[in-house]
Formats: structure tokens, sequence, C-alpha cells
């Protein structure tokens, strides 16, 4: 037995499975893997560089800042276990739920791995023109496709991987369908990439259970047969902080490199999502400006939006792109414009999981908008590519919901202020649960109207003190109040403490209410 340090017994698992010292070839048929995408990694021409002077003078394209709400899925190999997030990694961690499932469903990771679950998601139920028709009917203004997650799966025909799903799986263009699909109806497309981080993240691969009767067999992932699925990585584990989720390897950063500048060359996206910070230093910073050359050389003007998160992990600057915030919100208006990324339920589909209902959306759409923001939803799809009884109910609700309120989200600018009410969200990632009320109200705008959205269904009379006539905020005399998706007129009263307003009995949606208001 060797000695092991505590950072390598604690990265693979709650019971502390033991790291492997390197095999030489396993890692000599890793870097053949990384090898054999040799791209420089630079931008293409045009007149942004990988430098922050350059990357600074970018500005969200307007298309963005209308748009307001984009739907997403986490989707590919990992959905087949219907056990939820990061199925891949946990896998091979003894002592978690996912190891236990993997272990009496397919067997145990020294023989049936990953590489075994991927030639189980078949899609064979996917057909990208109805989702995508579905999604623009619920509001959707910007369609975004997994392109690779954690779990180093390209759902492209990629140019310098061989694990993808054209080749693989249900060996079809994944990404190439959604895209077409999306911009046959007029609407924005986008690709995610996760893969930054995989190098790091799949380290749990290389080890081996510390008990019997397998202890020391090595799993699946240190066999040199798929040492370019699985990294070879023995020597740097994510262990939970950022400076451990992306990896110090020259080589992987350059392979890295190669496939998601593959994946904008080939799709041409409108936007692209990294899980962390820009990935890298200068060779991430060179695949940003790659992104927005390119739309410049394909549109004449810099179209393409980047997604990016300040959590400590690699490169955060709101000047070099948008701000994302995963599963969570801000206190108040931001000036830049920004996004949350969040989801219907687990991130892949789960059989287990609590989702969330309409009214918690909606309310959290408004609340986001409301502040300068952007809404991107994952709706949870099977691994079939067929929708869970949630997901298809959370559609139908919001495309109810948006035939009727979209003027009030689509096209609007915050306010003076974001709204009012007894309910403060707390803010940053991973903080989303707020329970709002009928109380809690939040302001958009749109050239000279005002809306006000109620983050719950009014059950009497509606009061908004920043509309009072000594507020501050208005001096101007209300006009007119409708009630979105009402066809009669509606009674209200300013006073000097508030606007009042007397809904009708029977409202015209269920959520979420907004009201149009006019001013003299």
């Amino acid at each position: 037995m060797t000695n092991f340090s505590k950072r390598e017994l604690l990265a693979g698992s709650f019971v502390g499975a033991l790291a492997l010292k390197p095999a030489g070839r396993a890692r000599a048929q890793a870097r053949a893997a990384l090898s054999g995408a040799e791209t420089d990694p630079a931008a293409g021409p045009g007149p942004f560089t990988a430098t922050a002077a350059s990357l600074s003078t970018f500005r969200t394209p307007d298309w963005f800042r209308d748009a307001k709400f984009g739907i997403w899925a986490h989707w590919g190999p990992q959905a087949v276990p219907a056990q939820g997030d990061w199925y891949a990694r946990f896998m091979y961690v003894p002592g978690h739920p996912h190891y236990e499932h993997h272990l009496k469903t397919y067997g145990h990771p020294s023989e049936k791995g990953y590489k075994d679950i991927i030639p189980l998601w078949t899609a064979e139920k996917f057909d990208p023109e109805v989702l995508v028709q579905r999604y623009e009917a619920a509001g959707a203004r910007y369609i975004v496709s997994m392109g690779v997650h954690h779990d180093n799966f390209d759902l492209w025909d990629s140019r310098h991987h061989r694990w993808n799903a054209v080749q693989m799986g249900p060996k079809r263009d994944i990404v190439g369908a959604l895209r077409t699909a999306a911009k046959r109806r007029g609407l924005r497309f986008g690709v995610s990439e996760h893969l930054g981080a995989s190098y790091n993240w799949w380290y749990p691969n290389q080890l081996y259970d510390q008990f019997w009767p397998r202890m020391g067999k090595r799993y699946d992932g240190a066999d040199p047969r798929f040492a370019d699925l699985y990294h070879g990585n023995r020597d740097e584990p994510f262990l939970g902080d950022p400076d451990t989720w992306y990896t110090r390897n020259p080589e992987y950063q350059r392979h890295w490199f190669a496939r998601i500048r593959d994946l904008i060359d080939k799709y041409q996206p409108d936007l692209l999502y990294s899980d962390g910070g820009v990935p890298f230093g200068a060779i991430g910073r060179a695949m940003v400006a790659h992104l927005y050359n390119s739309s410049i050389a394909r549109s004449g003007r810099q179209e393409a939006v980047y997604n990016h998160k300040g959590l400590g992990s690699g490169e955060f600057n709101t000047a070099w792109g948008v701000q994302d915030v995963e599963r969570g919100v801000l206190s108040g208006i931001n000036p830049l414009p920004w996004q949350t990324d969040t989801s219907n339920g687990d991130w892949f589909h789960s059989e287990k999981d609590r989702y969330k209902s309409s009214d918690e959306v909606i309310a959290m759409l408004a609340d986001i908008v409301s502040k300068n923001g952007n809404m991107l939803l994952n709706v949870v799809l099977r691994a079939d590519g067929s929708l869970p009884p949630e997901s298809d109910q959370l559609l139908t609700e919001l495309k109810a919901w948006m035939a009727e309120n979209g003027p009030a989200i689509h096209g609007t600018r915050p306010w003076h202020v974001f709204g009012e009410g007894p309910t403060q969200p707390k803010e940053g990632a991973f903080q989303e649960n707020a329970a709002y009320t009928p109380q809690d109200i939040r302001f958009t705008t749109k050239g000279d109207t005002l809306f006000a959205i109620t983050l719950g269904v009014p059950n009497g009379p509606v009061a908004i003190q920043a509309l009072g006539r000594g507020s501050g905020y208005e001096k101007r005399r209300v006009r007119e109040v409708r009630l979105l998706g009402h066809r009669g007129t509606i009674d209200f009263r300013q006073t000097d403490q508030a606007l009042l307003i007397t809904p009708p009995t029977r409202l015209p949606t269920r959520h979420a209410s907004a009201f149009e208001i006019r001013f003299a």
C-alpha cells in the first residue's frame, strides 16, 4: 500500500476512496488523445483579441436584453439512470446514492462504467421540432442546447472527439437538430459547455473501492483503451473548491479550446455558456474573442453573448460577457444585463426529484426581469427525449400565462425600483427558494408604460405604494390601469400613500397578475 495525502483521500468519495499512482501506459494514452486535437489557441480574425482591454469593449446585444426568457435542457447519457445531476462522477464514489444505484442496476464500475451507459442513451422520442415549438409557445425567445457536460460526451458532430452523439448513442447531431428547429422559428440559439471542468471533475473514475470484495480493483476509467473519454487524470482532483475546478494541464487546455472552437465554428451560436468563470486564462479569453469575432464575420456586428459565473473559478469580468447566477438572483437592479440559470427540477432527470411549480417559476422570472436580468430555464427531459409530466405541465401553464402576460416580460426594461413587498430574497447563487406573496410586486417598463406584476394570485385589492402621489418615484397622475388578459375596465384610486387597484372577481390567468399602468 502507498501513503496517500488527505487531499487524495477526500477527492474521490465520502468514505475516502484511494488514489492511484500514475500509470505510465494510461497517461501516455491520455496524452495521445489530447494531442490529437491540435488547434492553436487563438481567436479568428476580427477586432477582439485575448486581452482584457479588447474584451472590455463588449456590449450586450439588444436581442438578449429583449428576450428575457430562454429554455434549455441538461440532457445526455447522464439522463439514462434517471438519478439526477453529476451521475458520471458519483457513480464512481462509494457511499453516494449514484454509486449504489449503479452497482445494483448496471454492475460494478470496474466492469460496467460510464462508457456502458452511453450506448443506452438512444433518444428515441426526441423530436426537436415539437420541443422547440412548445418552448416558443411557453415564451422562450432563445433556445440553448447542451453542447458537452462534465461527462466529456459531445452532443454534436465533433471533429476532435470520437465520444459524440453522432457516432454513439442516438447517432444524431443533437446540437444541429435543435439549432435548425430554433432558427426555423426565428429564435436565437445557444450552446453550453461544461467541458472546462471535466478533467478535474471526473478524477474519481481513476480510483477503486477500498473495501472487500473488490478492494484495489480499478474502475474502468483507468483502462487505457478509454483514456480519451476518462482523461487519465491521476493528479488533479476537484476538491469542491474553486481553485480545483479547472485543470492546470496545458495539453487539456489546448484540447478544450479545439473542441469548443469546433462547436462555435460549426453552429455559430448566438450564446455560449460556460459552467464557471472564463477557463484557462489567455486560452479562455481567446475563445471568447473568437466567439465575438465569428459573430461579426457572420452578421456584420457583434451579436453574440457569453455567459460566465463569478464563483471563484477561472476569470470573471462583467465587462467581457454576461454574468450568470446559478439557481439564484440579485438583490436589486443590476446596471448591466445578467442571467439566472435554473431548472424546474434536478439538472438531469431524476425519478425522485421535487419539481418547481409554475407559480414559483413565474414569480422568479418576474423578479429577475425587474432587476434587468434574463432567466434561462432548464426544462427537464427524460433520457428518451420525452417530457416528464411535471415538465409537460409547466410548459402548458407557461404558454397560457405568457399568451396574456408576455408584454410585461419581453422587450421590457427596469423601472426606478425593481419592486416592493414583504419578501426579501437572498442574493447569490443557490439562493432561489423565496416564498413570494401577492403583496410582492415587481415592476417592468416598456416605453412610457409601466407594468406591475404580483408574485402571486391577488385575493383582494392590490396596493402599490411606489405609485402613491407622495412616493417620489412617479409624480404624474395614473390615467389608466388595465389587467393583461382582462377585457373589461379596472377600478383604481390613487392616494398619497398608494395606487389602489380592485382586480375583477374572475382573473384572466392563474399564477401572477400583470397590470398595465399609463400616466397622464
